[in-house]
């Protein structure tokens, strides 16, 4: 999308001065090895939704604590995040949402300067898409059909909207092309910033329980999806190219398979903590369980990926030997 995914409320931060990784010592072969290698700094941006927190937490606490890193979290935006691969800012960006536009500025292989570098598959399939809560899907079935949006439209109005509906996206900064599709597909809506993952979370939680409409954008892993299962809106099926041209726009999303992406600097450093970020895999519903520990159950996110890693030895272990 120019993918704008939604994230756990991080402020946007500026970039701060360029901390460049200064980690030493040969690649890692198991945890033992690992742990007699220098790793120096390790900085993590932070992308602001909470499943992006889950994954850079949990990386983040293996690095701290076995392969003895100082881990630097920064609260960043997608796009600042890749500018700061260039400037040292930022060594990992451990969950990327597509964003070929980012692809062609920093990546080498699409044309870009080569500052970033693919680091291969977090194993979490993306999904984004248009949401409403089950109480409408219900009550109005063929609304979950994008052609008959329109038909709908008054129950979405709002102050923000005027006389057209509204349609909720998150943060700006978020993956979308719900300007575009509204557009292009003559929908009688207007997009209005709710501006947080959280803010997001909330209106459709209230939206459920008080029998409110909304219709918003939303994505999965998220873990609020097993507290109130919204209903996916069918836009027309995504074929390959159709989102080449932003402004023309017409489909659904693609299913996103999230990547690592690091800076060329940190790829052929010699730190201990290459390995790791190039072996972290794990599921949506790992994912959905950490990012769940931290919104839901109010958990520090280092308590939260602490908690997970102590319940995982064998994931961990194998992400170390790989």
């Amino acid at each position: 999308m120019e993918l704008k995914r939604p994230r756990a409320a991080g402020a946007l931060a500026g970039l701060a001065l360029a901390v460049t990784l200064t980690g030493c010592g040969g690649s890692i072969q198991d945890s033992t090895a690992a742990a007699d290698t220098k790793c120096g700094d390790l900085n993590l941006a932070i992308n602001p939704w909470v499943g992006y927190e889950a994954n850079a937490h949990v990386v983040g606490y293996v690095a701290k604590t076995r392969l003895g890193c100082n881990v630097n979290y920064k609260d960043l935006d997608e796009q600042v995040s890749w500018k700061g691969f260039g400037s040292g800012e930022v060594d990992v960006v451990i969950e990327n949402w597509g964003h070929p536009e980012l692809q062609k500025k920093y990546m080498k292989s699409a044309g870009g300067d080569g500052s970033a570098v693919d680091f291969g598959s977090t194993g979490n399939e993306g999904v984004i898409g248009w949401f409403v809560p089950p109480w409408m899907a219900e009550k109005y079935p063929d609304i979950t059909d994008s052609k008959n949006l329109n038909k709908y439209a008054d129950l979405f109005r709002t102050p923000e909207s005027g006389d057209k509906g509204t349609l909720y996206d998150g943060d700006p900064g978020f993956v979308t092309n719900d300007e575009a599709l509204v557009s292009n597909l003559g929908l009688d809506y207007k997009v209005v910033y709710a501006g947080s993952e959280t803010a997001l979370i909330e209106a459709f939680r209230e939206a459920e329980e008080n029998h409110k409409p909304m219709l918003g954008y939303f994505y999965d892993p998220q873990w609020f999806l097993s507290e109130v299962a919204l209903v996916k809106v069918d836009l027309p099926d995504y074929t390959e190219g159709c989102d080449a041209d932003p402004a023309k726009v017409a489909c659904d999303y693609p299913v996103y398979d999230l990547n690592k992406v690091v800076s060329k600097k940190f790829a052929d450093s010699d730190s201990p903590a290459v390995g790791l970020v190039q072996n972290f895999t794990w599921t949506n519903e790992d994912q959905n369980l950490v990012a769940k520990y931290i919104s839901e159950d109010q958990m520090d996110p280092e308590d939260a990926a602490k908690k997970w890693v102590e319940d995982h030895k064998d994931e961990v272990d194998a992400w170390l030997k790989g």
